[in-house]
């Protein structure tokens, strides 16, 4: 490091570049190394930490994982990039190919639409990825047919594990970081697990408290970039996510810079946009016989809870509550707050589907009893305010099980329930559960697959 850097300071509004050092692996350890820079300030080093090593690579596996590499840098550096946003982007190892300077250039732009909107800035055209003249074919490596299937420690993506275990394909569960709550998910599905380890460079909560600029990332597109390495290192031709429909849905809203009324996605890295630019680039660019898929991308939320109904080995250890993963701040004590939009929107997608002691046993209260709570189910359904910025479902979903609810006798006479019949449900047009349970749209599962579990989904 030189002198320079040890007397660097963060100033965000006079930072002129933003550095992609370095990316390294060591084979010996499974240690990985993104290294990234403002300008010629001190490097951040972000460290991962891959299980099973010594990993011993051919030439076209570690071609592959070079690839991978580069793909991890480029998108991981989204968490260092927005602290400042500076106008350069240097790219000091290999410039990547046009299908992936294009990918990162939509994960940038896209993925920090809801941090642009929260801070009153735009991300559109502000950056450009620099790409090579040409792009390499990427390489049959011949992975043997195995899953990594990413956990959450949710609903959606136990619905996934259950639904492969049934299909008979061979899967290991993966997560990043060491969530108590997500291990103990992991542990229940009784299959073959593991965790990355992942370490942010320090510096980025120093400058944090300097004035960065500060919001929510696209960490599904980072992760994938993770499990594609891990899928790499651990022989594995298929890495599977648990995204529904809902997900390629945003919030509406009026944007920061008077042009009127646009869409922000807090979801768009679990959206099908993200999925389907995701996914051609591992195989153009990393490795051509490695798939990447969301099994629940025809699925809307409603159709992924009655899926999750049927399942109740789950009930003591998943959580969907967000505030379980926030890296910093308080957590609840308990594995739901019973207060977020998670939280309200999970409880509500569930009803029509679950028995009512069930459910309540789950959450340990009746969320729909909850008078307080009328502000944040509102917003779940888009009545005078707009769609949350939270993984949840579509409004007509939220405002199609209300509608359900107040037809039953178990749930009619609670108090949101109750105030939804009599005040809003007159003032909206009447939404149907049924059609919103069928699989419909596009997706990115293999046609064998598809064929496995379309019918399991469909009922």
């Amino acid at each position: 490091m030189s002198h320079e850097a040890d007397t660097w300071e963060f100033q965000r509004d006079a930072i002129a570049a933003f550095r992609f050092v370095r990316a390294t692996l060591d084979e010996a350890s499974g240690k990985v190394e993104l290294v990234y820079a403002f300008d010629d300030g001190p490097e951040l080093v972000e460290t991962l930490q891959f299980p099973g090593a010594p990993f011993t690579l051919d030439a076209p596996r570690r071609a592959a994982v070079d690839a991978a590499l580069q793909l991890l840098h480029l998108i991981a550096g989204v968490s260092y990039y927005k602290a400042a946003l500076p106008p350069q982007l240097l790219i000091e190892t290999a410039l990547p190919s046009p299908a992936l300077a294009a990918l990162a250039t939509s994960v940038y732009e896209n993925g920090l639409s809801e941090f642009a909107y929260r801070n009153g800035l735009s991300m559109r055209g502000r950056i450009q990825f620099p790409a090579a003249e040409a792009t390499p074919s990427a390489p049959v490596l011949g992975l043997r047919v195995h899953a990594l299937t990413a956990i959450g420690g949710g609903k959606d993506s136990l619905v996934t594990i259950e639904a492969l275990r049934d299909a008979g394909v061979a899967q290991s569960v993966v997560f990043v970081g060491n969530s108590p709550l997500i291990q103990a998910c992991a542990q229940r599905t009784g299959l073959p697990l593991f965790s990355i380890g992942r370490k942010l460079a320090p510096q980025l909560f120093d400058y944090n408290k300097q004035g960065a600029w500060n919001g929510h990332i696209p960490v599904t597109a980072v992760n994938s970039a993770i499990l594609v390495l891990a899928a790499l290192l651990h022989d594995a031709d298929q890495v599977v996510f648990s995204n529904e429909r809902s997900a390629s849905y945003g919030s509406q809203v009026l944007l920061p810079d008077g042009s009127g009324s646009g869409e922000v996605n807090h979801q768009w890295s679990k959206g099908w946009e993200f999925e389907r630019e995701f996914a051609a680039c591992v195989r153009e660019h990393v490795a051509a016989d490695l798939r990447y898929f969301s099994l629940l991308r025809p699925l809307s939320e409603l159709a992924v809870a009655r899926q999750f109904a049927k399942i109740d080995r789950y009930d003591a250890v998943f959580s969907s509550c967000n505030r379980n993963f926030h890296l910093l701040g308080e957590r609840p004590q308990a594995r739901w707050c019973g207060v977020c939009p998670k939280c309200q929107f999970v409880f509500l997608a569930l009803a029509p589907f679950m028995p009512k002691p069930r459910l309540t046993a789950i959450f340990g209260h009746n969320l729909l009893d909850d008078v307080s709570q009328a502000e944040g189910y509102d917003a779940l359904i888009e009545f005078g305010a707009h769609k949350p910025f939270e993984c949840v479902g579509e409004g007509r979903e939220a405002r199609a099980a209300l509608f359900e609810l107040a037809q039953r006798p178990a749930w009619r006479e609670d108090a949101l329930v109750r105030r939804f019949a009599r005040e809003i449900a007159p003032q909206i047009a009447p939404e149907s559960i049924q059609p919103q349970l069928v699989p419909e749209g596009a997706h990115g599962i293999p046609d064998d697959l598809w064929k496995r579990v379309g019918e399991t989904f469909r009922t």
